[in-house]
């Protein structure tokens, strides 16, 4: 079994970025909106727990990454078990007005205006890709471990 965590690391005033790990190695940065004890569609964060990562052919989003990636998308990346809410992807974008409640991949990531913001996007959504389709079309089980490992609150300490 293959664990994916993300492990959150710090948060702005609407934004949270994350760490994500594949079995215990470093594969790119996470934004997602703000931290909430309950789940509101998108405007907050994924909540703390386990859950499973599947391949959604069907949703509407497909359509826009086959046009995007023709070589590459046989799906979207679609963290599920998360109570009362689907459709939460894994995907490409930069900053939270950006996450509609999904989490965005990044190379790097930047602090403006309160806020959180990650960059190339796509670059680090092709390589994370890549390697979870490889796992997935071998019926590899993905499991999601979402932490709040918060140790700066940007927010709530900006002058």
């Amino acid at each position: 079994m293959n664990k994916l965590s993300i492990k959150r690391i710090a948060k702005g005033k609407n934004s949270t970025l994350s760490h994500l790990y594949l079995n215990g190695v470093f594969q790119c940065y996470l934004l997602e909106d703000k931290v909430s004890e309950n789940k509101v569609m998108g405007l907050t964060c994924i909540p703390e727990g386990n859950y499973s990562l599947k391949l959604n052919t069907q949703a509407g989003m497909n359509k826009l990454y086959e046009k995007m990636y023709p070589l590459l998308h046989k799906g979207m990346m679609e963290i599920v078990g998360i109570s009362n809410f689907s459709l939460v992807f894994i995907h490409i974008g930069n900053y939270h007005t950006d996450t509609k409640g999904c989490a965005l991949t990044g190379h790097y990531w930047h602090h403006i205006k309160q806020d959180y913001q990650v960059l190339q996007s796509a670059f680090a959504y092709k390589h994370l890709y890549k390697t979870l389709l490889k796992l997935l079309a071998n019926k590899e089980n993905i499991i999601v471990e979402v932490i709040n490992m918060i140790t700066y609150d940007e927010y709530y300490n900006a002058a």
